[in-house]
């Protein structure tokens, strides 16, 4: 380590709030105020942020976002070396959670830089309070790949997820996203939508998936955060091989080899590999033999 003991600065990672400004906690204003340096993910919302709390930065305020993140974090290291107390704000919540901060945390880490928090508002908290799904367990998932095939695989990866699961998603997307976790899921899987929280046109929509999805299809606007019901424990749950079939061919359609799908839709549905083998030949058996749905197997 380049470091002499006692003279690094300290990294803030401060919370900021998500929509309503009074959920500032109140030490973010004194470090807002006293820092020797401050990076913003985008420094005009950091003025917006500060001249509603009314105060003002004193120290040196730069831009800290996903473009620059890689290029900015040995200087903002440097600065840490040389005893700064740096402060990183991102545009709403935590820094690192889905926002630029990881790099940094890792950085000042491996110089042995302390690093402290001011604690703040999360849209993944208050959307899992406000779920009404079971929150003693859950994962963040963060946002879904924007290419279908790619979201589809995400997806069954956590299919067999037991815990509660969060997602961010952009608007537009939105309908896509929860029409591809209905038939990953089940139409029936439980979840909810939470647009806008905390500001003026907060909503929460709970529901089924496949209602949502129909929802969403009308078109959904604002920040987005989407709870998710965990899969059921083994064996609370009756597949039949006309299901077992159609989640291997999801799997398929997504890109994944007919062995590497019937051993991950067995392992998922806590059922041995034999009998997802034994659905999908049948089903392919009679896709040959007689009129079929369009649903089998080829």
């Amino acid at each position: 380590m380049d470091v002499v003991t006692g003279t690094t600065g300290t990294l803030v990672l401060a919370g900021t709030p998500i929509g309503d400004v009074a959920d500032a906690p109140p030490r973010l204003a004194a470090e807002l105020e006293t820092a020797d340096v401050v990076a913003a993910e985008d420094t005009r919302r950091l003025r917006r942020l500060t001249q509603a709390l009314g105060i003002h930065t004193t120290g040196r305020v730069v831009s800290y976002f996903e473009g620059n993140e890689s290029a900015r974090t040995p200087e903002l290291v440097e600065a840490l070396v040389g005893g700064a107390r740096v402060l990183l704000v991102t545009d709403a919540g935590m820094p690192s959670v889905s926002d630029p901060g990881y790099r940094l945390v890792a950085a000042a880490v491996e110089k042995d830089i302390k690093v402290t928090a001011v604690p703040g508002p999360s849209a993944v908290l208050t959307a899992l309070a406000l779920s009404a799904l079971p929150v003693d367990r859950f994962c963040f998932e963060g946002f879904l790949p924007r290419k279908a095939g790619e979201r589809l695989g995400k997806l069954r990866e956590v299919e067999g997820e037991r815990r509660t699961m969060v997602f961010f998603e952009a608007p537009h997307r939105l309908d896509d996203t929860l029409a591809a976790m209905a038939e990953v899921f089940g139409a029936d899987r439980r979840a909810a939508v939470c647009r806008e929280l905390t500001k003026t046109y907060e909503e929460v929509k709970r529901g089924p998936l496949g209602d949502l999805a129909l929802w969403a299809a009308e078109g959904v606007r604002g920040e987005i955060t989407v709870v998710v019901e965990g899969a059921p424990e083994s064996g609370a749950e009756e597949l039949d091989a006309e299901e077992l079939v159609r989640r291997v061919r999801v799997r398929e359609e997504a890109g994944e080899r007919r062995k590497e799908a019937i051993a991950a839709v067995a392992a998922a549905a806590g059922l041995p590999k034999r009998e997802v083998f034994d659905a999908v030949v049948a089903a392919k058996n009679a896709a040959r033999t007689g009129p079929g749905d369009g649903k089998g197997l080829s």
